[in-house]
């Protein structure tokens, strides 16, 4: 398969594994790599911008295929030194970053001067432009379908995909409730020009996530996600269950919710302890998109990802084919 995607990043199908705290690590990004697609190790997952290095000199052990890096950059009272891991990302030769939360202008120059190719994840058209706009090489369009951070305009991707690249210069890929063949075939029809994929790659063999996870996935359907923390603005969706729905409960108290209240519940320390390593799926908040409605297996890397294409094909190929009407 040949789009602007694959031709950017040098690789063989238009697939991304999307950047997932505690999970883009290098066995996960290594397989996707291996497998055609392309894998990213995630930066913050690191606790130093040296550890980051040194997962990077990991993966390029496990392949020898292009692979990147994310770096979300939210605001905190504490931030994480951001240049200094921007500077790991250079120093160790990587030529490929996601950004994602805030712009990442301040960071560009230092990036593009370097000759790393970045692809900036937005959850709307005035953001993908803005993107463009400060010199990214292309946009991950993030639905409301997503794991996460949706945004807060809940457009679904049926629209705010070709609404995006009616406008764009640079190429754009689909994100949020994709895991088949099918949906790569549609995105590109709506003139995306590759998938990005966060659940999907979790439900596979390589994902560093206890099994309980990946099985509560395929076991789940597309209903069983929740979204939380919409009453200070920052929704995210995650899995439902008995700690998601405290936290709604305490939201939907009269008066401004007091994080306070929420951040035991919601602490990432907690989510990836009880529920990423433990296995415990009831004990914590764990991201997961509606796409766990088209989960119902937990294949290698390059299962899934050799199913797809040729699911993608044969759409594009037959079943459409068939229905076009030439008289």
């Amino acid at each position: 398969m040949k789009t602007r995607i694959t031709q950017l990043f040098g690789i063989k199908y238009p697939i991304i594994q999307g950047g997932m705290m505690w999970v883009g690590r290098a066995e996960l990004a290594a397989a996707v790599s291996n497998a055609g697609g392309l894998g990213m190790l995630t930066a913050l997952t690191q606790p130093t911008p040296q550890a980051l290095a040194e997962e990077v000199a990991r993966c390029r052990i496990l392949t020898r295929n292009p692979f990147g890096v994310n770096l979300t950059i939210l605001p905190s009272i504490k931030p994480p030194p951001y240049a200094e891991y921007v500077q790991a990302i250079i120093d160790s030769g990587v030529k490929i970053v996601e950004t994602a939360g805030r712009s990442p202008e301040p960071f560009m120059p230092a990036l593009k001067g370097a000759g790393v190719k970045v692809i900036h994840k937005c959850t709307s058209v005035r953001h993908a432009l803005k993107a463009e706009s400060v010199g990214c090489d292309a946009v991950s369009i993030d639905g409301f379908e997503c794991a996460g951070h949706p945004g807060e305009d809940d457009v679904t991707n049926l629209v705010l995909i070709p609404a995006a690249c009616r406008r764009l210069q640079i190429p754009a890929v689909a994100s949020g409730g994709i895991g088949t063949g099918a949906q790569l075939a549609a995105a590109l029809a709506l003139g995306a020009e590759g998938i990005n994929m966060g659940s999907r790659f979790v439900a596979t063999r390589e994902a560093p996530v206890h099994q309980n996870m990946k099985q509560a996935m395929v076991d789940g359907d597309e209903r069983q996600t929740t979204l939380m923390f919409r009453s200070l603005n920052n929704t995210c969706r995650v899995f439902t269950n008995p700690v998601s729905a405290e936290v709604l409960s305490i939201e939907a108290r009269p008066g401004a919710t007091d994080f306070s209240e929420l951040q035991p519940l919601v602490a990432g320390q907690r989510g990836r302890e009880r529920c990423i390593e433990a296995g415990d799926i009831n004990d914590g908040v764990w991201t997961v998109g509606m796409v766990m409605g088209l989960i119902d297996d937990i294949p290698s890397c390059q299962e899934l990802i050799d199913r797809m294409v040729a699911e993608a094909r044969w759409v594009l190929r037959q079943r459409l084919a068939t229905i076009l009407d030439d008289g």
